[in-house]
């Protein structure tokens, strides 16, 4: 598939270039627990596990999910996730059903504002989504990794193009054929009270006539997973895998200042936010339901800015770094991205690609010069 980017043409020196910043290097700068990383990874392989899990499906017919690797219901299995652009600033939480995005994408926005992408696999039935905002192009390069629905409402003319391409699939409520898929609420004013649902988008692609099912444009194997029964504890990396029982991401997301908690007992990370004007504290839905992830991808983009205020990240690239963490440990990675539908993959420093742990996974978009601490 022709590769399509809304980059200029000069940009290509820049991106030989690598990344900048604290987290730039092969040197982490940990607070409280300073580290000096080796130059060199250890010749070593990750564990020699695979991508299926050695115990059978819970029930007859079920299996495994693209986006988590749990088993799932067949018909959630073969049904096209939809990925739905959400704000995340004072005036626009609490969330609904956010918690039960199996992927969650974050990004800065204009003004250093961050915009999410949550990657819904089993949502036919879920009664309230949101709320929805306007999209950005680097979404929907990430969204078409999903093959999914991209869920929106409106965007700066930026976004024309993309949404011009035969192959998006879209759903966007201020088009007056597709605002039946969406409503607003009275708790809170606009444009902070606009919602969907599943039924509501369902009517909208049925009436569209766009296919639930997968379209063979992106990679069935999406991600690498480790079986649960010899999950991913990165000791095989010995040294270079650094302690990251807490992330804090502050210094990428300024005005959110999330960072993530590691719970030994159950193998996750805990998100939490301190939000300009609210308070610190766990993320949590409007169900009191706190958002957590088995792996968080920690990805250094190239990011330019648009008139307007408005930011572009370089979503298709082959030459930068990255950090994964899982089961409380880091690993330093390298991420690729070579076409719109092809998967972006995460190598470690000896080529091979990462592992992930079965379950839900947050990848963070952070900007060339940004800073964040683990330990």
């Amino acid at each position: 598939m022709k590769l399509k980017t809304l980059l200029i043409p000069a940009l290509c020196a820049v991106l030989l270039t690598g990344c900048a910043g604290r987290f730039g290097t092969d040197s982490p700068i940990i607070p409280d627990s300073p580290t000096t990383e080796s130059n060199s990874a250890e010749e070593t392989t990750p564990d020699d596990v695979t991508a299926e899990d050695d115990s059978l499906p819970p029930e007859e017919g079920m299996l495994r999910s693209r986006l988590t690797n749990e088993w799932v219901e067949a018909e959630t299995a073969d049904t096209r996730p939809i990925a739905v652009i959400i704000p995340n600033e004072i005036a626009a939480i609490p969330h609904y059903n956010l918690s039960k995005a199996s992927i969650l994408y974050e990004a800065n926005v204009e003004e250093r504002m961050t915009r999410m992408m949550a990657i819904y696999e089993d949502w036919a039935n879920l009664d309230k989504i949101g709320n929805v905002r306007s999209l950005r192009t680097y979404y929907g390069y990430w969204s078409f990794e999903w093959d999914a629905f991209l869920v929106h409402y409106g965007g700066p003319y930026y976004v024309d193009d993309l949404l011009a391409f035969p192959d998006t699939q879209n759903i966007n409520g201020i088009l007056s054929k597709e605002s039946v898929g969406f409503y607003r609420s009275t708790d809170r004013p606009a444009p902070h009270n606009v919602y969907t649902s599943g039924e509501r988008l369902m009517k909208v692609i049925q009436d569209k006539e766009y296919p639930t099912g997968y379209r063979n444009l992106a990679d069935q194997n999406h991600f690498n997973f480790a079986s649960k029964s010899s999950p991913n504890t990165l000791e095989q990396y010995g040294g270079n895998a650094k302690t990251a029982t807490y992330i804090d991401m502050s210094g990428c997301y300024p005005l959110t200042r999330c960072y993530f908690r590691y719970d030994e007992d159950d193998g996750l990370y805990y998100r939490y936010q301190h939000l300009s004007g609210g308070t610190d504290g766990p993320h949590l839905d409007a169900d009191g339901q706190q958002l957590t992830f088995t792996n968080i991808l920690v990805q250094e983009t190239y990011c330019e800015e648009l008139s307007d205020g408005y930011l572009v990240f370089q979503c298709h690239d082959t030459t930068r770094k990255g950090w994964y963490f899982t089961n409380g440990k880091g690993i330093r990675v390298n991420w690729e991205k070579t076409s719109d539908y092809g998967a972006t993959r995460y190598y470690d420093e000896n080529g091979n690609e990462i592992l992930l742990n079965t379950g839900k996974t947050m990848i963070c978009i952070v900007e060339d010069g940004d800073t964040f601490s683990f330990w």
